[in-house]
């Protein structure tokens, strides 16, 4: 079993940044071939989601869906401003399980795994645990 942390900055106040790659290495680097990899993501205004990372519009999408049902400028009691941001990191979620096979992520044909800011521009990190099975 390994554990590991790779660092995300973001430039913007509601962003996705693709972190398939970076993911992937740690999983080849690990030499196993079959098993788990667990994402955990341990900020309270952040996020973790898998999707399609073939285009780049769906991340767009998805920011501004999340935006038109949670606005970052909207009546919220939470006084440091970022309440949204919260609220987003609670419906997006915080962690991922993903298998792994042959070596290698078991993700679909146009899924990545994205890192969700919410709250930037940040520096922040996500703890990656690779079990063999």
């Amino acid at each position: 079993m390994t554990v590991d942390e790779i660092e995300v900055s973001t430039r913007n106040r509601n962003e996705l940044v693709d972190i398939t790659e970076k993911i992937r290495e740690l999983v080849r680097s690990s030499k196993v071939r079959s098993g788990v990899c667990y994402l955990f993501v341990p900020h309270t205004t952040a996020g973790i989601t898998i999707n399609e990372n073939a285009d780049p519009s769906v991340k767009r999408d998805i920011i501004k869906g999340l935006e038109s049902v949670m606005p970052s400028e909207g009546k919220y009691e939470h006084s440091e401003g970022n309440a949204a941001a919260h609220i987003k990191s609670t419906i997006v979620g915080v962690d991922k399980t993903i298998f792994i096979e042959d070596g290698d992520l078991r993700l679909g044909t146009w899924q990545g795994i994205f890192f969700c800011e919410f709250d930037g521009p940040r520096r922040r990190k996500v703890i990656v645990k690779i079990r063999g099975l």
